[in-house]
């Protein structure tokens, strides 16, 4: 789909009139979402600065979850909102009493995952008569944990996503994204002034492989060093990536739990790793799935090609599982993968798979020249 056939929503929406908030939100299925969010809290993102923030603080924009309207909370200074909310703009004068047109709020966003960025959503949720007319969204690459100060520096050359683009209130707003380019922050623009609910950055994690060089042995799988899941039989309950998160798993629905099979299949999620590896050691986490936990799993493998290429091997039978147990196996010697595919006998759900291993020469020499493509 290109850029140009996602839906587009502009104008107010009707007051809130009572019942479900979400009744009449504006929303479509956008063709990226079903990549990782680059801007997960989990991943480590965050909000580091904002020019205003006087009706709702910045960090609402990347709040799991949609956001939350309760028509009788107000504040000192007025309706609380759950996104980010800034004042009204006004001109210099009571003879030019509006803003500019150059006049906007901006929002300063470190990723939580270096990466190339295929779609945006800024979600506007709630509000309805009082979101930005347009926005416009900047991107750059900056080594390091820059300050505020050093990304607004003068000499700092941002990459325009979306170029300034009249929105919708209460409504979620989709953009394509195709600058082949490894980025680090964003700049969200809001013209003039007003509110965003929630953003939402999908793309692809672009390791730094100096970084995982360092490491040397490092979870193959997980989403901050570049592995992603490819497909999965079934996504019902939560999505397959939850797999591949940082941490432990903490609620049931932190994890991924497919509905209850009623035939002779099973479940399963194939992976790519963040370049060819050699595998050592593997551990499926079972966490907070009691009642529901996969019953047996196994483990294949495939080096090259795409993961539906080919045969997989199979390289941990099929074992039985535990509910609620992290669950540790060492491989008979080091597995060279470019694939993994997971099967779960017959549904449930685990909360997390980690492969430990190194990087092969040749996937680190793979790596190396992707992250130079990218302007790394």
């Amino acid at each position: 789909m290109t850029d140009a056939a996602i839906p587009r929503f502009t104008g107010d929406a009707s007051p809130y009139a009572g019942g479900d908030p979400y009744a009449d939100h504006r929303t479509a299925d956008f063709p990226f979402t079903h990549l990782v969010d680059l801007a997960d809290r989990r991943l480590g993102a965050g909000v580091i600065a904002a020019n205003d923030e006087f009706f709702a603080e910045r960090e609402n924009l990347l709040k799991p979850g949609p956001a939350v309207f309760d028509p009788e909370h107000f504040g000192h200074k007025g309706k609380i909102m759950d996104g980010w909310e800034t004042r009204r703009r006004r001109g210099v004068s009571a003879a030019e009493p509006h803003p500019t047109a150059d006049d906007h709020d901006w929002a300063l966003v470190r990723l939580g995952a270096p990466g190339v960025i295929r779609g945006l959503v800024l979600d506007t949720a709630h509000f309805r008569g009082n979101y930005p007319q347009a926005v416009s969204v900047e991107a750059v690459a900056l080594p390091g944990s820059p300050s505020p100060e050093d990304l607004l520096a003068p000499d700092v050359k941002w990459t325009t996503l979306v170029p300034r683009t009249a929105v919708g209130g209460h409504a979620a707003n989709g953009f394509a994204v195709d600058a082949e380019q490894r980025f680090t922050h964003l700049r969200i623009n809001q013209h003039p002034d007003g509110g965003i609910a929630r953003l939402r950055v999908y793309g692809e994690v672009a390791p730094d492989p100096a970084w995982l060089g360092a490491l040397g042995t490092f979870d193959l799988a997980a989403l901050e060093n570049g592995g992603r899941v490819e497909d999965a039989s079934d996504r019902f309950y939560s999505p397959a990536t939850n797999t591949i998160q940082p941490g432990r798993s903490r609620k049931m629905d932190d994890g991924w739990e497919t509905r209850r099979r009623r035939d002779q299949g099973n479940d399963w999620i194939s992976y790519r790793l963040a370049a060819q590896s050699g595998i050592r050691a593997v551990e499926i986490d079972t966490a907070y799935l009691k009642g529901n936990s996969a019953g047996w799993a196994s483990l294949s493998v495939r080096d090259g090609g795409n993961a539906g290429d080919g045969d997989w091997t199979e390289v941990l039978p099929r074992t039985r599982l535990q509910p609620d147990t992290n669950h540790r196996f060492v491989l008979d010697g080091t597995v060279r993968a470019t694939h993994v595919r997971i099967d779960i006998f017959p549904d449930g759900g685990i909360s997390r798979l980690r492969l430990f291993g190194s990087l092969t020469d040749e996937g680190a020499a793979a790596l190396a020249a992707r992250h130079r493509e990218l302007g790394g």
